[in-house]
């Protein structure tokens, strides 16, 4: 069976993405793959950012939270809901087609909550 960490390096391979971090819902690292991150950092404040958009949908009555895409100017960050309270943030380059990743993650993601 492949590991936690196997499936996290081989976000990290895919081609645009610069890392990925598997984050508790409290904000700490379970793993993380990748060069161009500081695990800690986007692991806190990732689980910040889930439970206040979470709470902008469930005041907008949008229902639950699976997953958010973050446009910055060095690249977007993608959050996605990973298990009942654990997150998945995934770190790419400027420019990148992010559709295949997100697709990737919303036919895959019951088989990495399975892995936790």
């Amino acid at each position: 069976m492949t590991g936690l960490a196997d499936v996290l390096r081989g976000l990290a391979a895919r081609d645009g993405v610069q890392g990925a971090v598997l984050l508790s819902g409290e904000g700490l690292p379970i793993e993380h793959a990748g060069s161009a991150l500081e695990p800690e950092t986007v692991a806190a404040l990732a689980a910040t950012l889930a439970q206040y958009a979470a709470r902008l949908g469930e005041g907008a009555g949008r229902g639950e939270l699976s997953g958010v895409v973050l446009e910055y100017a060095r690249g977007p960050v993608v959050l996605s809901r990973a298990g009942a309270s654990d997150w998945l943030a995934i770190l790419a380059r400027p420019g990148t087609d992010i559709g295949p990743l997100l697709y990737d993650l919303r036919q895959h993601g019951p088989a990495l909550a399975g892995l936790l």
